[in-house]
């Protein structure tokens, strides 16, 4: 996804993201406090005033998300001495090792470690609530001290809502509740002739690209051309792998890998010429063409993914989409262009051991 977030106004945002299918998980996910808590279970508290919603002083009654998993609607736990979940570093979806099931794994901070290691260890054999949203998801015994400051929340999760969770967590909660003041889907058809006339200018590209290549190096010319299709397959097939949207800023980072694919097959064939001009037979001069030209060609794409990788570290939106797409091209764009191209190369002169190169 590239999402854009645009300030409007003084108490306005304006958030897009192309490709959504889904409008209501992210108005779900911006909309969650995500507001986590640590607190110590007050076990002598009598059930049956917890059934009648009678809290006893001190503490607070907070209702179980899964009340029937959990078999009570509510648990009493105390006020004061637990811990919040804003001193979380890191939060990740993972698997419990027991039993398999999708489960949150927190890592908290120094301050938070050390809270929580002290909180551990000073209730060994007690039950604690882990408490989202002002609902507990569950109340586990403390087995023995957590000294780490790592921790597994476990509820009733699937993987989408305990991947949901971890970004809330991640992200922090909003300061303030979330008004969605106005939702609009808007289809393909509104931008389509923008991107129909990128696709068009793509494709123009890729076509004159491949007709000069393959005038004016001839067979090797009809290699780099074929390498050039698998190249743009490649792309394609990654990038709808990893389920990314290809925006205007994406096709212009096509365009950009095609002519770096292009770039590199242009600077072995006139290497390999250069080597048969200096009197290189044909197979050594094939060979020193590669050799030498791939050095400048690593050098040179190295660089563009040192760039891409920045742009897609430090940038947002519509820029993470085009470093994005250049990465996948640059990766596939030197495969192609030179594994793929000297693996047929040395295949025909195996074949048919020509006496002369017409490049």
């Amino acid at each position: 996804r590239e999402p854009t977030i645009i300030r409007q106004g003084a108490n306005r945002i304006v958030v897009q993201v192309p490709g959504l299918k889904d409008p209501t998980a992210l108005k779900n996910l911006l909309g969650q406090t995500a507001k986590l808590e640590f607190k110590m279970v007050d076990t002598t508290a009598s059930p049956t005033d917890v059934a009648q919603g009678i809290a006893p002083p001190g503490d607070q009654l907070v209702p179980f998300q899964d009340p029937a998993h959990s078999g009570a609607p509510a648990i009493a736990v105390k006020r004061l001495g637990g811990i919040k979940g804003d001193q979380l570093a890191n939060a990740t979806q993972s698997f419990d090792s027991r039993n398999n099931q999708p489960v949150v794994s927190i890592t908290f901070n120094q301050q938070g470690g050390a809270k929580f290691a002290a909180l551990t260890t000073a209730n060994v054999g007690k039950p604690f609530a882990i408490v989202l949203d002002n609902k507990v998801l569950s109340a586990p015994t403390i087995q023995e001290p957590i000294l780490g400051g790592n921790a597994q929340i476990s509820g009733n999760f699937t993987v989408d809502s305990a991947n949901q969770l971890a970004i809330s967590l991640r992200s922090g909660a909003l300061p303030v509740d979330l008004k969605v003041v106005e939702e609009r889907t808007v289809g393909p058809d509104l931008g389509a002739d923008s991107i129909h006339k990128g696709v068009l200018a793509m494709l123009i590209g890729t076509v004159a690209v491949a007709a000069f290549i393959l005038v004016t190096y001839g067979r090797f010319g009809v290699y780099a051309d074929i390498a050039l299709l698998v190249n743009v397959v490649m792309i394609l097939g990654v990038m709808a792998i990893i389920n990314t949207t290809l925006t205007l800023p994406g096709i212009a980072g096509f365009v950009l890998t095609i002519g770096a694919a292009v770039d590199a097959n242009v600077l072995i064939n006139e290497r390999i010429r250069e080597e048969r001009h200096r009197g290189r037979r044909v197979v050594q001069a094939v060979e020193m063409g590669y050799k030498e030209a791939s050095r400048a060609i690593y050098d040179a794409n190295i660089t563009n993914i040192i760039a891409a990788v920045l742009m897609l570290v430090f940038g947002s939106g519509p820029i993470r989409g085009f470093a994005i797409v250049l990465i996948i091209g640059v990766v596939t764009s030197v495969f192609t262009a030179v594994t793929m191209t000297r693996m047929w190369v040395a295949g025909w002169l195996r074949k048919a051991r020509p006496a002369e190169l017409h490049i």
